[in-house]
């Protein structure tokens, strides 16, 4: 079952008007085509690794300093899954981190992130499933739980796109941002809030060149011609993209909707990867969700990849959007090609979020009361979207940090 999820991202907002010059766009060209209003960058020196820590610990700390520490007491810009003076976070038995941007093609990343949390020698491996990897990754999790091999299992979904990119590439640099978001599975009872209901999930290995980084690996480092100017970056074929990321995640919401026998007005919250506006809107209106249950998050953020759906949730959750029980469907397309869906209840949580400092995501909690500080973010209003996207209240204390983390949402009553 799904016992907590949290989010995190680098440093202040990149707005549209910030953009390379040289790009030719506006912020109004920008919005029209995808809804997204600004996205953040990590800072030089800052990796997947970095960032995925720093969403992960607001769920799980190193069972030792944690212990050690004064009960009640959270530091400046953490967000700790339970009770205030509840002492220590929970700990987690394995560890898998979903990303398409690993700190090195060997070793994997997962590893020293359990490390690097206090976690010892636990399970830790990675997934690359590109946009579709928190989903694959939920999976996977859920599997190893009920299969009795871990009690509890740390998931992450981090992408640090912004170092693949083409800075000449500007479909890509408006599109794409960096964040990490994370989540706790847990032994559950079928029924209880956070149940993992089912899963649809698939792959179509002849769109593979759709959505690549052509260089760095086996393939090209086999070749006897060095490799191509530009193999190191990013690259999508965006036509192609969309209609693929439109006919999978709609067929296979359908399919699950099927299995676990609801009809789409039951669903209470759609939740589809951030990838771009139009692709939210046409998704949700084929499968029959209506604009007022489609939670989104990429008009703040943009595209995170892996941690597009993590985010959208920590963020939406802390806004009071959430109750026990509501029946949640999630959505992701990536590269592979690769797709899936769940269905899940939503956990019990708790978002009254209270300021202790000013770089903190609001994260959920089971059952937990949620502390942390948001920034306020700005209002945008992308000029095709039908959502009316609003800045919410928040309160802040303490010294601004650099490189704070941050999040919105859509107002709930307009359709976030």
């Amino acid at each position: 079952m799904l016992e907590a999820v949290a989010g995190w991202v680098p440093g202040e907002p990149v707005p549209n008007g910030a953009l390379p010059a040289e790009w030719g766009v506006d912020d109004a060209w920008i919005r029209t085509r995808t809804g997204i209003a600004g996205r953040h960058r990590a800072a030089p020196g800052m990796s997947t690794g970095d960032i995925a820590y720093e969403a992960a610990r607001l769920l799980v700390a190193d069972p030792v300093r944690a212990g050690a520490a004064e009960a009640g007491s959270v530091r400046a810009g953490s967000v700790r899954a339970g009770p205030v003076g509840a002492g220590p976070v929970r700990t987690a038995d394995a560890v898998v981190l979903a990303t398409a941007t690993p700190d090195h093609l060997i070793p994997g990343t997962a590893p020293a992130l359990a490390a690097r949390l206090g976690l010892g020698t636990v399970p830790a491996f990675d997934i690359g499933a590109v946009c579709s990897g928190f989903v694959y990754g939920l999976a996977v999790c859920h599997g190893l739980v009920v299969s009795g091999l871990y009690e509890r299992v740390l998931l992450v979904g981090a992408d640090v796109y912004s170092t693949w990119l083409d800075p000449g590439d500007r479909s890509s640099g408006v599109v794409f941002g960096d964040g990490a978001g994370a989540a706790l599975i847990g032994a559950g009872r079928a029924g209880d809030p956070g149940e993992l209901i089912a899963f649809d999930l698939g792959s179509d290995g002849t769109g593979y060149d759709l959505i690549t980084v052509a260089g760095g690996g086996a393939r090209s480092r086999s070749m006897a011609e060095p490799p191509a100017k530009g193999d190191e970056f990013f690259r999508m074929r965006g036509r192609a993209v969309y209609q693929h990321a439109v006919e999978r995640m709609t067929g296979s919401c359908r399919s699950l909707l099927r299995t676990v026998g609801w009809d789409a007005a039951e669903v209470d919250h759609f939740v589809p990867h951030q990838a771009n506006a139009r692709i939210l809107r046409a998704v949700a209106e084929r499968v029959g969700i209506g604009a007022r249950r489609c939670v989104t998050h990429l008009d703040r953020v943009g595209n995170t990849g892996a941690a597009s759906i993590p985010l959208a949730l920590a963020d939406a959750d802390a806004r009071g959007r959430f109750r026990t029980g509501d029946r949640m469907l999630l959505t992701a397309f990536g590269g592979g090609l690769t797709w899936g869906t769940v269905a899940l209840r939503w956990p019990a949580t708790a978002t009254g979020a209270t300021a202790t400092g000013a770089m903190t995501t609001p994260a959920t909690a089971t059952p937990a009361t949620v502390t942390g500080a948001m920034t306020t973010p700005v209002t945008a209003t992308p000029a095709t979207d039908t959502l009316t996207m609003k800045t919410p209240a928040t309160t802040t204390s303490g010294a601004a940090r650099p490189d704070s983390s941050w999040a919105t949402a859509l107002d709930g009553r307009n359709g976030s």
